[in-house]
């Protein structure tokens, strides 16, 4: 019966032995993996981090609108909303000096003056895609701006009337000319129309 005993004590139980090293190494495999998911590899990172517009907005385009070189952009936000403005391939930032100056007062009302309140939008004012926004003004000549979508129009960019130059610069993001709120059937029916950003680069080969 003693030498049983003995020689039950002196043969360790290895069923446990290098179990916190496994644990270990379990956590740093799991810690190595939560890593990967929430830190991107550089490698695949782009060289340049995407705009605000890339990032919120789906980007839309119409060459030529009624007339040739009368390009212009329609980012379409999640929530419905369109912001209109001139796309950079624009016949009137090719004249010298740029634009210098931006009208509202288009077509029947001045469209600066327009106040849109409320869930409801009250007041405001539904146009057709042709229906015109603003004029556009360089040294040499003047370009009429559309709407591109149906829908109701819900501010335009008065900031251009005292700075139109923020059009020459910042066109795609301080200089944009409105916002119009299209119902979802309207947008349906003339998004076709419109080219997608690479397409639009390509025709224009910028």
């Amino acid at each position: 019966m003693m030498e049983h005993s003995l020689d039950q004590t002196e043969k360790p139980d290895t069923s446990l032995q290098n179990t916190p090293t496994e644990h270990h190494q379990q956590q740093q495999k799991e810690g190595e993996e939560l890593r990967g998911l929430l830190v991107p590899d550089v490698r695949n990172l782009p060289l340049t981090p995407p705009s605000a517009v890339e990032s919120n907005f789906v980007s839309y385009f119409a060459p030529d609108l009624m007339k040739p070189g009368h390009d212009q952009y329609v980012y379409r936000h999640a929530n419905g909303l369109c912001v209109i403005g001139l796309a950079p391939a624009h016949i009137a930032f090719k004249d010298q000096g740029g634009i210098t100056a931006v009208d509202f007062n288009v077509g029947k009302s001045d469209r600066s003056v327009i106040k849109v309140t409320g869930k409801r939008k009250k007041n405001a004012q539904h146009f057709e895609p042709n229906t015109a926004l603003c004029k556009v003004c360089t040294n040499d000549a003047s370009y009429i701006v559309r709407c591109c979508v149906k829908g109701s129009l819900l501010e335009v960019n008065d900031r251009l009337i005292e700075q139109p130059g923020l059009l020459n610069s910042l066109a795609d993001r301080e200089g944009y000319i409105a916002i119009i709120m299209p119902k979802p059937a309207d947008w349906l029916k003339i998004k076709g129309s419109f080219l997608g950003l690479e397409e639009y680069r390509k025709l224009r080969e910028c």
